[in-house]
């Protein structure tokens, strides 16, 4: 279980004090062992973290003393490294406050990147997010044109989301298994929205959150962001260990669990119903609120789409599941159209919460998930089959370019966890960029540094032909060899 540390205290300037020690920030960087001059070499380094999010940013810098001891170099290498961050516009320093790290004008979080893509020629793997046909979003807003003039005529304001797609999507969890109701439906701008607006009511800076250990790495930044403390449960490659969860459960009872039991992201794991119950039943004892994540759950390629997972709750322990997902992975991210599913009370208070951001989302996504949600029986099928083609075929590239590589064959989902068996993935996924190919280090998905240096996650969203030309581009990299990448290397600092 990992270790739980109080908050620091506020800086002297009335900032939050979230600052970055000697060793924390030192095992983050290279080795500087060798290297000339020392000084650009480690302020590159320093800078690269903060535009990947590795270092957030608005936090204090270790005082130059302390920094030089756990890297051991003079201070004054230490002072012209912190020179050249203020130089560059990746620091600035404040009398009597330290040096904070800043974002450079001009420059783009490489967070933000990845979303955006690139303008170049490389194959993106570094977004496990499929298309939709281009034919049936023709014919959806075809459809919807008529039903949105009438909407025209109104405020065009739903707090709560369309009456219409609120009852459309109580009924998908009603056939799924579990009885629900509009009143209990809040429609989000994604998974991600639901995600923080949840957060945000029911967490505290401060407040003891227990995750999976790897996950989602946007929910694990919204949680650093609100300065939570997260307390890791490992998902290893045959899935999780429900004794330790449940421990977990009772020895820190954190006011949240955050868990992605359905196909799991990156793991692609799935986790068993007996599993399930010992959850819930520990939970509803503990007082935690599960938000479990079921984004990916209608992508069952190998097994029946389970149920919901507060189907399995008792009635007084359902009260305490709020279950969140999106048409993102199963239609098309570009609606931005997710939901939470909770208790009508619960679901009023986030409303309220939600008013003070977007004080709802736009008609026409809500109009066209309406439409593409009642073709769901039509369109999700092919989309299973062609997930199912496109894993076939990134699986017979890797076995024959990588036979050296391992995984297990996730039974949905949309991508493998890839084991490289040595810890080269950020350095692997810097060359393949070279070869043009996007891919994100498993490094993305830790929750604490120094771990999944030897994974990738390779998402097979993309066409056969572009799987296999990827995997050969990647074999290609390999083949070129590699520098051993420092530990360090990995994943996003908690700061």
């Amino acid at each position: 279980m990992a270790e739980v540390h109080p908050l620091p205290p506020m800086d002297r300037a009335g900032h939050a004090g979230r600052t970055l020690g000697g060793r924390q920030l030192a095992a983050l960087l290279p080795d500087p062992v060798g290297v000339k001059p020392v000084y650009r070499h480690l302020a590159r380094a320093i800078g690269e973290l903060i535009l990947d999010g590795r270092i957030a940013l608005h936090v204090r810098l270790p005082a130059e003393r302390e920094l030089a001891g756990a890297l051991n170099v003079s201070r004054a290498t230490v002072t012209a490294v912190y020179d050249l961050l203020r130089e560059s516009g990746h620091a600035h320093s404040r009398q009597g406050s330290g040096t904070w790290t800043a974002l450079p004008k001009g420059r783009t979080p490489h967070g933000v990147t990845r979303l955006l893509g690139r303008q170049d020629t490389a194959i993106d793997l570094a977004r496990a997010a499929p298309g939709l046909p281009e034919q049936t979003l023709v014919d959806a807003l075809f459809q919807i044109a008529p039903q949105l003039a009438e909407h025209a005529h109104t405020p065009g304001y739903h707090p709560y989301g369309l009456p219409e797609l609120r009852a459309a999507i109580a009924e998908r969890f009603t056939r799924r298994g579990l009885v629900t109701v509009p009143e209990q439906i809040l429609v989000t701008s994604g998974a991600q929205h639901a995600l923080t607006l949840v957060m945000g009511l029911l967490c505290r800076p401060g407040d003891r959150v227990v995750v999976e250990n790897p996950s989602y790495p946007n929910a694990l930044e919204a949680m650093r962001r609100s300065r939570l403390r997260t307390v890791s449960v490992p998902v290893t490659d045959t899935g999780w260990d429900g004794e330790i969860v449940a421990s977990t459960l009772r020895q820190v009872v954190p006011q949240l669990a955050y868990l992605i039991p359905d196909f799991h992201n990156p793991t692609g794991c799935l986790m068993p119903d007996e599993e399930r119950v010992r959850i819930l039943r520990t939970a509803q004892r503990s007082g935690t609120w599960l938000l479990v994540d079921e984004t990916l759950a209608e992508l069952a390629l190998d097994v029946p789409a389970p149920p919901p997972f507060a189907s399995h709750a008792t009635p007084a322990g359902a009260g305490q599941v709020i279950t969140i997902g999106s048409m993102s992975k199963t239609h098309w991210a570009g609606l931005r159209i997710g939901w939470l599913r909770a208790p009508s009370r619960l679901v009023t208070e986030l409303a309220g919460q939600r008013v003070v951001t977007d004080m709802g989302g736009s008609v026409l996504d809500q109009l066209l998930a309406l439409t593409l949600l009642a073709r769901a029986e039509e369109l999700l099928p092919p989309r299973l089959e062609q997930l199912r083609r496109q894993r076939a075929a990134l699986v017979a590239a890797l076995a024959e370019h990588t036979p050296q590589w391992t995984w297990q064959l996730p039974p949905g989902g949309l991508s493998l966890w890839v084991d490289l068996g040595e810890p080269i993935a950020w350095t692997l996924a810097e060359r393949a960029l070279d070869h043009g190919v996007r891919i994100e280090g498993g490094a993305a998905f830790a929750t604490d540094p120094g771990i999944f240096e030897q994974r990738l996650r390779i998402p097979y969203t993309t066409p056969p032909d572009t799987l296999r030309e990827a995997v050969h581009r990647m074999a290609t990299a390999l083949a070129d060899g590699l520098p051993r990448t420092p530990a360090a290397r990995g994943p996003h600092w908690i700061a």
